[in-house]
């Protein structure tokens, strides 16, 4: 009886503890963001997650959030996520893009590369913000109080950039062999970091047996896709770097860095708020090499999950208020051969003469130009005049080059700068957004392309499947929706059916903190969580 009592009075005080802490602004705020995290991955799955994922469902949930802008790469849409901005106003308009006004060569630019330092290129660059136009949450707080600290990790440097921003105090990515942080620091490492990365090393040189998850079972089975197969989860090779971005081990070991780095800088302690951000990278290299619809897909969203209930857990144990909010950069489509096994007609991969070198040989000949007369990364988004087009020809070039996307049965849409220079920037509803007003919250007029092309839905813009078979990318939903969930502990359940934009999470977060945020300097609105008491949003 006396053990009962004793028990009840514990509950009781923990209750209480529980309840006191969470009136308070939270001392933590993390971010994570889950690459090629689609709203469909999230509503097929969501009745099989036990961990993080289910624990975050008792917050406020958003099944069906927007990457609302057109490009949907993972550099915009990590830019999106604490700038509360579209990649018009934060100036991240694709993964990689032409700038040819530089000096060097390489023309191409990459979206977290500094192309001022000597020797730089799209391949072979110093990670950077320097392209990024806006504030990030973590700049902002620490504009306010020098004393709030931001962390970054990641898998991928771009995400870790495009979430920390300008004024990071840690940041840590995936460099290839290695997890590694900035150019140019001379502080000693944490000393998790040595630690991790030897693990990371001795798991490349003897991967782990991937066991499937009995959940995972029924799809299992294989698609034949170029030369291989994918649909049926595989052992990796040992001593294969890059193999690893596609295993399990790989979310595990930006976790541990990301909770290994929340003890020991003792987050949430300080004379102000903290940021972390974390990108989990391995979803998207696994919808790339395999799709979205396999074995190796379901056996990563639920790793995923277990990942997100340790991260839970580590806040927990700091005893500090704190706010978590889970969302993706971009949604993701599968691989169309297992779509057309899925009665999906018109699933295909793109026509190899839809490629920028392919119709810029065909207007060189037909205006006896020099090549290249086009540029572009790709068969969609950005494609640029060259710059040696004579001026009195450039009209009658770009005209013939809009005729000749438009005629083929593959493009949806063809916009020219100058229509989209001439849109206001988009605003309600994002499931509601036209086809330009997508392309319109993508555009800089200082980086974007004189023309912007759309392929039809279902058109996967790979047409050698030899290392991707599948992507993202397009203005479509399966690529823009992605889910957006907000918890902290004692946050009142709710999930809302009606979209909103991962321009909101900025606002949201900022208020909860009471970080004044002008609204002329955003594009996003701050949403009511009613967490605790009064309102989320300020006046």
């Amino acid at each position: 009886m006396k053990h009962s009592f004793l028990c009840a009075s514990m509950l009781v005080a923990s209750s209480m503890a529980t309840a006191a802490q969470n009136d308070l602004p939270p001392r933590i705020v993390v971010v994570i963001s889950v690459d090629q995290f689609s709203a469909d991955l999230f509503s097929e799955y969501r009745a099989l997650f036990t961990a993080g994922l289910k624990r975050l469902q008792s917050g406020a949930v958003f099944p069906s959030g927007y990457q609302s802008h057109a490009d949907t790469e993972t550099c915009p849409g990590h830019s999106t996520l604490l700038t509360g901005s579209h990649p018009a106003r934060t100036g991240i308009i694709a993964n990689e893009w032409y700038d040819q006004t530089l000096s060097r060569g390489d023309k191409k630019v990459y979206c977290a590369e500094d192309p001022s330092i000597a020797g730089s290129s799209s391949t072979n660059y110093t990670v950077s913000a320097k392209y990024l136009k806006a504030q990030t949450l973590g700049d902002r707080m620490k504009i306010v109080n020098s004393q709030s600290r931001v962390v970054s990790v990641a898998g991928k440097d771009r995400a870790a950039i495009m979430m920390g921003g300008h004024l990071i105090d840690e940041a840590w990515f995936w460099g290839g062999k290695a997890y590694v942080t900035l150019g140019g620091v001379t502080k000693a490492p944490p000393s998790l970091i040595e630690k991790v990365n030897a693990a990371v090393t001795a798991g490349i040189a003897k991967p782990e047996s991937p066991g499937l998850p009995a959940a995972c079972r029924v799809r299992s089975m294989s698609v034949a896709v170029a030369d291989k197969e994918v649909g049926v989860l595989r052992e990796h090779k040992a001593g294969d770097a890059a193999g690893f971005r596609t295993s399990l081990a790989f979310d595990r070991a930006t976790t541990d860095i990301a909770i290994g780095l929340l003890r020991e800088l003792r987050l949430g302690e300080g004379a102000a708020p903290d940021l972390l951000a974390i990108g989990l990278s391995a979803t998207d290299y696994v919808g790339h090499i395999f799709g979205t619809e396999g074995a190796e897909m379901c056996a990563q969203v639920l790793s995923v999950d277990e990942n997100v209930g340790r991260i839970l857990a580590a806040l927990d144990a700091t005893h500090q208020p704190y706010v978590v909010v889970l969302t993706a950069d971009h949604g993701g489509h599968d691989l169309p051969e297992r779509n057309q096994h899925r009665a999906i007609a018109d699933a295909m991969r793109v026509d190899r003469g839809l490629m920028p070198s392919s119709v810029s040989s065909q207007l060189a000949a037909t205006f006896n130009l020099k090549e290249p007369v086009l540029v572009g990364v790709a068969p969609f988004g950005d494609i640029y005049l060259g710059s040696e087009v004579p001026a009195e020809l450039r009209v009658r070039v770009l005209e013939a080059a809009r005729a000749r996307y438009m005629a083929h049965p593959q493009v949806a849409a063809v916009f020219t700068a100058t229509e989209l220079h001439r849109m206001p920037l988009p605003s309600g509803p994002p499931d509601e957004w036209s086809l330009a007003e997508r392309f319109r919250a993508s555009f800089d007029p200082e980086r974007s392309g004189d023309l912007l092309v759309a392929l039809k839905p279902h058109v996967t813009p790979i047409a050698d499947a030899k290392v991707y078979v599948a992507t993202h990318g397009s203005p479509w939903n399966y690529d823009r929706r992605v889910p957006i969930l907000f918890y902290r502990p004692g946050i009142r359940a709710f999930e809302q059916p009606l979209p909103i934009d991962t321009v909101d999470i900025l606002p949201t977060l900022a208020a909860l903190i009471g970080l004044p945020i002008p609204s002329g300097e955003i594009d996003g609105h701050c949403i009511d969580l009613d967490a605790g008491p009064g309102t989320t949003c300020m006046p």
